[in-house]
């Protein structure tokens, strides 16, 4: 069967996945990040990118164990643990319990990539700003102990009465200090291109130029606003070179251009992972090997 005809079936038998939704041996070594822009493209590169989950929203309820099974059973490779959710891997817990999780994921065939934060350095008021610089360290800390890459931050909108552009320098400049903190731990700190307007890549972009720190990256979100007609390629152009992970969330949707996003990274030698982002669903087994195959698909 030809792709397009095979993309076809796929696009219209596999739209049924998304009904799904609402219902009720890993290593140590340093990952690659994306090659910087302005390297070769290559359309034709291997992918070396892998599948994985964010527990937000389809794993909130699993603990340890229970996300570790899911993911071999559906040969997801990784997993980015969201805070406040079941499996409770947290600041607070002790250092012999942060062996422990480090120990059960190095046991396994499932990879712990980072700790999904919501830290953010947005509002006017500097001593939360601090505070949250301090919040970021606390997970950095945890990400060593338990062997993930790097931790999410985000930026979560634009606060009222304030200039973009202040807001913009002010978190650059605070990653930038989370950066410090993040090497320091032989860890990474990843933006996630999130928030009402602060989410446009023009506007990550700023934020990535001020921080300029070589443990600040992104993780790219996969958001509507990425899309410049039918394309991501002149977002992908602006922020691409700080590409460090990824979350992916309705591989079903027409109005994102998936194909193009695979092929961008893989031209861009991406060779990290691709976080599934989905909500939570009565047969979460089902879903996430419907969605397997998807992404077999469109990242071919």
């Amino acid at each position: 069967m030809k792709k397009s005809a095979r993309r076809s079936f796929l696009k219209h038998g596999l739209v049924s996945l998304a009904g799904l939704g609402a219902a009720g041996t890993a290593i140590n070594a340093p990952l690659a990040a994306a090659r910087p822009q302005g390297s070769t493209e290559n359309p034709e590169a291997p992918r070396n990118f892998k599948l994985g989950l964010v527990t937000y929203n389809l794993a909130r309820n699993w603990d340890i164990d229970t996300i570790i099974k899911n993911c071999e059973i559906c040969d997801f490779k990784g997993v980015e643990l969201r805070t406040t959710h079941k499996h409770g891997v947290e600041p607070t817990i002790s250092k012999a319990e942060r062996a422990e999780v480090r120990k059960r994921f190095e046991d396994s065939a499932v990879r712990l990539v980072s700790l999904g934060t919501v830290c953010e350095f947005e509002s006017p008021d500097p001593a939360v700003v601090e505070q949250n610089i301090e919040v970021a360290k606390t997970f950095c800390e945890l990400a060593h102990d338990v062997g993930a890459i790097g931790i999410k931050v985000r930026p979560n909108g634009f606060p009222p009465n304030i200039p973009h552009a202040k807001t913009l320098e002010q978190i650059g400049h605070a990653l930038s200090k989370c950066g410090g903190i993040a090497q320091s731990n032989g860890v990474e700190i990843w933006l996630e291109v999130h928030g009402r307007g602060t989410e446009l890549p023009k506007n990550i972009r700023r934020i990535m130029e001020v921080a300029d720190h070589p443990s600040v990256g992104i993780c790219w979100n996969s958001n509507p606003t990425d899309v410049v007609g039918d394309s991501v390629k002149p977002s992908f152009d602006l922020i691409g070179r700080w590409l460090r992970s990824c979350h992916i969330n309705e591989l079903w949707k027409k109005q994102y251009p998936w194909g193009e996003l695979f092929a961008l990274f893989r031209s861009a030698g991406y060779s990290r992972y691709t976080f599934a982002e989905i909500p939570e669903s009565c047969e979460p087994i089902r879903l996430m090997h419907y969605y397997r195959r998807l992404w077999e698909y469109e990242t071919a």
